[in-house]
C-alpha cells in the first residue's frame, strides 16, 4: 500500500507541471513531507462543465475515499488506496474507475520493509528529479447535515491505485502506487473513457515504465509520526 507521501512542490508548479488551472481552494495548500491519510492534498482531474482551455483542474481533496452513500467521512481514512487488480469491481469504486478518475502529485513516497525481529525500516521511493503523476480515483460526498449553501457540504475525496512492485522494489514492499507517464494522462483523465480494461492497461504499462526511473534509500523513523513534517524526513540517516 502507499500510506505515506511527499508533495513539495508549489501549487504554480503543479499547475505547470500538468497544465491545470486552480480550482476553488487550491492556493491554501502547501508543500508536505508527511502526507497522511485524511489529509488535504492536490489531485488533478478533468471538469466536464468547463471550457476545454479550464477543463483540467487541481483541486485540493481529502486523501481516502468517501462513497457517496457514507454517513461520514471517517471510513474513508481506511480507503487511500485501491487495487488496480479489482478497483473496477467493488462498489465503492466502481463508479469513479469508470468515470472520475484524477492524478495524485508526488514527489516521491514512503514505504517499510520487515527485518528481523518485526523492526520496520522506512525508505523513501522517488524519481530522479521531478513529481511523478500517481494514478488516483476520486468522488464527491453530501454531508447532509449542512444546509444546501454552506461551503462545506460537498466533500472531494480521492485514493490511490497501487499495483505489484517493480522488480528493484519488491524486497521492500509488495505493493506500489500506479504511477502514469506524462504522455497518458490524457487518456487517463478522460471523463468519456470508461473501458476499464483498456486503462487497467494503460495504468499497468505507464507503472512498468515511471517506475525504472525511481529509486529507494533508507531514512530515519522520524516519518512514522504525523506530526513530523520536513525536509529532514526524506533525507538518509546520518
Amino acid at each position: 500500500m502507499c500510506g505515506r507521501y511527499v508533495v513539495d512542490a508549489s501549487i504554480e508548479d503543479l499547475m505547470d507541471e500538468f497544465a491545470a488551472v486552480a480550482g476553488a481552494g487550491a492556493s491554501d495548500l502547501g508543500p508536505s513531507f508527511n502526507v497522511a491519510p485524511t489529509d488535504r492534498v492536490p489531485i488533478v482531474l478533468e471538469r466536464t462543465d468547463q471550457p476545454p482551455e479550464a477543463g483540467r483542474q487541481l483541486h485540493p481533496a481529502r486523501w481516502g475515499l468517501v462513497p457517496p452513500w457514507a454517513k461520514d467521512t471517517a471510513g474513508g481514512a481506511k480507503m487511500i488506496n485501491a487495487r488496480l487488480e479489482t478497483a473496477a469491481g467493488k462498489p465503492a469504486y466502481r463508479g469513479p474507475f469508470a468515470r472520475r478518475r484524477c492524478v495524485v502529485p508526488a514527489s516521491g513516497y514512503y514505504e517499510w520493509q520487515r527485518g528481523a525481529g518485526g523492526r520496520k525500516q522506512p525508505f523513501y521511493i522517488h524519481p530522479r528529479d521531478g513529481v511523478v503523476a500517481m494514478a488516483g480515483l476520486f468522488e464527491w460526498w453530501r454531508d447532509d447535515r449542512l444546509p444546501p449553501d454552506h461551503p462545506d457540504r460537498w466533500v472531494l475525496s480521492a485514493s490511490v491505485l497501487t499495483t505489484a512492485p517493480a522488480e528493484h522494489l519488491a524486497h521492500i514492499h509488495d505493493r506500489m502506487p500506479v504511477m502514469l507517464t506524462r504522455d497518458q494522462l490524457a487518456g487517463w483523465l478522460d471523463r468519456g473513457h470508461d473501458d476499464t480494461v483498456a486503462l487497467a492497461e494503460l495504468a499497468r504499462a505507464g507503472t512498468a515504465e515511471v517506475a525504472a526511473t525511481l529509486t529507494a534509500r533508507p531514512v530515519g523513523p522520524g516519518v512514522g509520526n504525523v506530526r513530523n513534517n520536513h525536509p529532514d524526513l526524506i533525507a538518509a540517516p546520518p
